[in-house]
């Protein structure tokens, strides 16, 4: 197996969480795994980018045209992370905007619809999954939520390789505190089919 992964969002969102914990299950089934993160201005609602590469790799950096898949926390940081992308590769999405505060401060207006429009013509993309996330976390309960409920649609689509919804469950109860082990289990869940 050897697969891709370029998760993004802002900070806050949990894109690092999601990222260890698909290490965390990939390690648990025996696979090679490297792992490095872009955090930056992450406390201030900067861009976060995690690079995941399950199977042999000399380096943990996903080259350009290289990801099988992009989980994208935020629309307008999935955009961003497009060039990562393989020919024919996936794209998991959120489609809640989250506007940035240099924007927020000019008074500039930014719908999260502008970008999954975009991401509905781009070419290069070959599966496209668009996350209603704001229904998903007001039914689940905490927003806090999103980044499983994402996790848990690339589980569902096929997307993750071998690593299934019970691998990373099982991760969850390394590497999550006990009391948000359940209310992240639902979120994974959430829409299963």
């Amino acid at each position: 197996m050897s697969t891709n992964i370029v998760l993004c969002g802002v900070g806050g969102q949990g894109t690092v969480l999601a990222s260890k914990l698909v290490a965390s299950a990939s390690m648990a089934k025996g696979f090679e795994i490297k792992s490095a993160e872009t955090i930056g201005m992450a406390q201030k609602g900067g861009s976060v980018m995690s690079h995941l590469r399950i199977g042999k790799c000399h380096s943990p950096m996903i080259g350009s045209g290289e990801a099988d898949l992009i989980i994208g926390f935020e629309p307008s940081e999935t955009v961003r992370m497009l060039p990562f992308l393989k020919k024919g590769g996936a794209v998991i999405t959120s489609d809640r905007a989250v506007m940035p505060v240099t924007a927020a401060l000019k008074g500039s207006s930014y719908k999260g619809s502008d970008m999954t429009d975009f991401l509905k013509g781009y070419p290069g993309i070959g599966k496209l999954v668009i996350v209603d996330t704001e229904s998903a976390v007001r039914e689940i309960g905490s927003p806090k939520a999103m980044n499983m409920v994402l996790l848990g649609a690339a589980s569902r689509a096929g997307l993750l390789g071998e690593i299934t919804h019970e691998d990373i469950i099982e991760a969850m109860k390394r590497k999550v505190k006990p009391q948000f082990v359940e209310m992240n289990i639902k979120a994974l869940e959430y829409a299963r089919v």
